[in-house]
């Protein structure tokens, strides 16, 4: 009897061992996804837990290697009206704790990169860990834009494209110069041609011959000085010519002749 008691004590020692003796890879049952894997600053970071049990006492964030009361951002506990006990490890930080075990971190900045660990106690004697590490990034530079290497083929056909154009408007300038030197002198509204200026002269005045109003006559000798004020003399008027004498004959015929004429019987 005393044999059997013993043994039967033994058995339900070790039975009570192995129900409170934590399962093997109840670490690796933890899981902390990222979302986004790389955070960049003053943006929103997730840290999803995965593989958490549907019945815990509760759960504890912390950041750093250690788990101990320094490195203690919040611990979360189901069922209390105020869930969420902040630790001394959370500062400044804007963090959010979810009854699935995971936490959300707004506005990330570059100082919070680190080690980001938590532990969700089943029960006094179980408690699961996770871990992570965690980059963010300052906002990437906006790098300047590069233009693509050109081919050979398109740099050729610019080249060539150039010169022709500038063979093209070369051409159209001599053109123009020679066209515009052959026409000769622009004729005026009045169909008179119309004179240009002299390059020689470096007169920049367009004249035009136009007749007299009246017919002058030159003086025939100085006769001496005049006076300014008296009017210039007029011109002598022209003597008619004597009329020739092809038309006298017409105008004052001869009736001789028509008078020998006598009509025949």
């Amino acid at each position: 009897m005393g044999t059997l008691s013993c043994f039967t004590k033994r058995l339900l020692l070790s039975a009570c061992i192995l129900a409170l003796w934590p399962p093997h890879g109840s670490r690796a049952a933890l899981r902390i996804q990222k979302i986004p894997e790389q955070p960049q600053k003053n943006q929103d970071l997730l840290l999803s837990l995965q593989g958490v049990p549907d019945s815990f006492q509760d759960f504890t964030w912390y950041r750093g290697a250690e788990a101990h009361g320094g490195t203690r951002l919040f611990t979360y506990i189901p069922g209390l009206q105020r869930p969420q006990r902040d630790g001394s490890a959370l500062g400044q930080r804007d963090v959010v704790g979810f009854p699935n075990g995971s936490m959300l971190l707004r506005r990330a900045q570059p100082s919070d990169s680190g080690t980001y660990q938590v532990a969700v106690a089943i029960n006094p004697a179980w408690t699961m860990r996770a871990k992570t590490e965690v980059r963010v990034a300052e906002q990437p530079q906006k790098l300047p834009a590069t233009s693509p290497p050109l081919d050979a083929g398109l740099l050729a056909a610019t080249i060539i494209g150039c010169l022709s154009t500038g063979l093209l408007l070369a051409g159209s300038l001599a053109f123009l110069l020679v066209t515009r030197g052959c026409r000769g002198p622009r004729a005026t509204a009045s169909g008179k041609p119309e004179l240009g200026p002299r390059a020689d002269t470096g007169d920049n005045n367009v004249y035009e011959v136009m007749p007299a109003p009246v017919l002058l006559a030159t003086p025939l000798s100085n006769t001496g000085p005049t006076s300014a004020a008296l009017p210039p003399s007029l011109p002598l008027p022209l003597r008619p010519e004597p009329e020739a004498h092809q038309y006298q004959d017409l105008l004052h015929p001869d009736s001789s002749p028509y008078c020998q004429l006598v009509p025949k019987s």
